[in-house]
């Protein structure tokens, strides 16, 4: 049966050269054929985010699709693997599988990077998926503040690129454990001497709001490697920025009244704000730093991604967009 829609047709002919497939929530939906899982609400409930809206519903129709194309893609690897290793009489090991997941800060990048996580890892064959922040590779604070980024922390100069390079290229170098570092968003700083274990993942998501961007000129060079060059497909979780402004407004009323009230939280000044003074202190750190860092440096990475999932003002997937082969 067809999957295209008179939607699809008007789309077609109005951007008859997009270098994408676009498909509607019930036709990116209807193409799941997998058996279904059966996931209990404790279960969603830890992969949701800060603001709780993740569904069954929204697990089946937008996320199962997903993993199953993510599925034949990297069943389309390994073969692809075994037939190199066939032509060049070798026998190397397969290297890990690399999702990169972008977006704005409070788009639902986190949440959407734990469900590929979860459900990848139920496959048949269980294969061991890591996730990793690109968090843990933004400069200190003390270094931030040594270089005058205080303001700037989430703008591309506020990481450690060639950190984050260097990790990559020991992965994608078959190295069987790396170290991550850890960051710490109770404290909203590095951690010092901490470190994630990397080692022998069958796949591993690299999410954060970088990872689609290009190196900017340093001096008279331009960097020749990008962090998406080691990505074997890399995803964009989009919304209209008036939703994502108010879903961060909403994420931080909701850390005002829990995390924030922690003592030894970096932000605990701030949990004795009323609802009042935390949406206008919020309000301004969207328009001066957020607002800023997505407009200049991630939305226009955007159509570097794969897949574009976009949501809708109740943060569900209304429309998928997959680069043509």
């Amino acid at each position: 049966m067809s999957i295209i829609t008179e939607d699809s047709r008007n789309f077609m002919k109005t951007n008859p050269h997009s270098t994408y497939i676009s498909l509607s929530r019930e036709e990116w939906s209807s193409l799941y054929t997998s058996p279904p899982i059966d996931l209990s609400q404790i279960e969603i409930k830890n992969l949701q985010g800060i603001v709780g809206t993740l569904t069954k519903d929204e697990i089946y129709s937008a996320y199962l699709p997903l993993i199953q194309y993510l599925s034949v893609l990297i069943q389309a690897t390994n073969r692809l693997h075994k037939a190199r290793n066939e032509f060049f009489k070798m026998d190397t090991k397969k290297l890990p599988f690399i999702i990169g997941v972008a977006g704005s800060v409070a788009v639902g990048k986190s949440t959407t990077s734990r469900i590929i996580q979860s459900l990848l890892s139920n496959l048949p064959d269980r294969p061991k998926v890591d996730l990793v922040t690109t968090d843990g590779f933004l400069y200190s604070n003390a270094v931030l503040k040594e270089k005058g980024l205080s303001d700037r922390k989430g703008f591309p100069e506020s990481y450690d690129l060639k950190a984050l390079l260097d990790f990559l290229t020991e992965i994608k170098s078959g190295n069987p454990c790396v170290q991550a570092p850890v960051y710490s968003h109770l404290h909203y700083d590095i951690m010092p001497d901490e470190y994630y274990d990397i080692c022998q993942p069958d796949i591993v998501i690299i999410e954060g709001i970088n990872v689609l961007q290009t190196p900017k000129p340093v001096g008279d060079s331009i960097p020749s490697k990008f962090v998406s060059d080691f990505f074997d497909i890399s995803i964009y979780v989009d919304a209209n920025e008036h939703h994502i402004r108010q879903w961060y407004l909403e994420r931080f009323k909701l850390l005002k009244e829990t995390a924030f009230t922690k003592p030894e939280s970096y932000f605990h000044r701030y949990a004795t704000l009323t609802d009042t003074e935390a949406e206008e202190f919020a309000t301004d750190i969207w328009n001066r730093i957020n607002k800023v860092n997505l407009e200049e440096n991630i939305l226009p990475t955007k159509f570097r991604a794969d897949i574009i999932m976009e949501k809708n003002q109740n943060h569900q997937v209304q429309m998928v967009r997959v680069r043509k082969i």
